[in-house]
């Protein structure tokens, strides 16, 4: 991975402080578990209110924590008073996500002043062993001047 330089030194605080703002991931139990220039990871313990019918992790849940790990891997480049929207992704769910939990890993691809490319891969821990159950890749832009989307 490329090093990356963030706009922001006090970047990872405005990272943390927006995840703990996202209803969605408080609703499901994820944390920010790392987050540093350029990447993000999140962790997502198994429950019964994230699966699907066969007891696997639903493909929706992995994709809304590869989205956030992106997500915030891409706003850890941006400025003070930016604001990050998806504006598309693409996932793979290349195993079914059968374990206790998923960790999924974001890092910029490519930094833009106004898109950003990012990837994120999710594992899934089973038996002490992580194994690849998604790949993302996915634009991101970074909004400036809107007070209503900021951080």
């Amino acid at each position: 991975m490329e090093p990356f330089t963030p706009a922001d030194r006090n970047f990872e605080h405005r990272v943390r402080a927006s995840f703990a703002r996202q209803g969605i991931m408080r609703h499901i139990g994820a944390r920010m578990a790392e987050v540093g220039p350029g990447h993000c990871e999140i962790h997502l313990p198994y429950g019964e209110h994230v699966s699907q019918q066969h007891g696997f992790f639903h493909g929706g849940i992995v994709a809304a924590i590869a989205d956030s790990a992106a997500g915030y891997a891409a706003f850890s480049l941006m400025p003070v008073g930016a604001g990050v929207l998806s504006v598309e992704f693409k996932i793979n769910l290349v195993k079914p996500a059968d374990g206790a939990l998923l960790i999924a890993r974001g890092r910029v691809f490519r930094p833009g002043r106004t898109l950003t490319v990012a990837q994120a891969e999710v594992f899934v821990m089973n038996g002490g062993q992580e194994r690849l159950c998604a790949l993302m890749q996915q634009t991101l832009m970074t909004i400036t001047g809107r007070a209503d989307v900021v951080g």
